[in-house]
């Protein structure tokens, strides 16, 4: 298995790329991130992904956990966030209250720009 490394440096919208086209493959990813400016890329790549797979109905769960790894030498604890597919209807209602919530901003979002270039 593959493991998607991400940097402080990484960009979120290409790591979530990279994490869509592994879930649609495999249905199944492993990301990997130390430090605190990575794992927050990390997460907000997941979240960016979720979207992405959202459109094609693929709906993903992801778990955090601690992992070792070797690091020139070095052993290092690294943030490790494992995704996969899962059915919608294993997911809490109040989590698919919150994807509908953000739906309806979006559409509220896109409305208002809308009407902004119209004006």
């Amino acid at each position: 298995m593959e493991i998607i490394k991400v940097s402080a440096r990484s960009r979120s919208t290409a790591v979530a790329g990279a994490i869509a086209g592994v879930i649609r493959e495999k249905n199944y990813a492993e990301v990997q991130a130390i430090g605190a400016s990575a794992v927050n890329q990390s997460l907000k790549a997941a979240a960016i992904a979720r979207g992405y797979l959202q459109e094609d109905n693929i709906t993903i769960a992801c778990v955090p956990v601690f992992t070792d790894v070797m690091i020139q030498g070095l052993e290092r604890t690294a943030i490790k966030l494992v995704i996969w597919v899962v059915s919608p209807e294993v997911l809490p209602q109040r989590l698919l209250e919150l994807f509908e919530e953000e739906e309806m901003a979006k559409a509220a979002a896109a409305m208002t720009l809308t009407e902004e270039l119209e004006a």
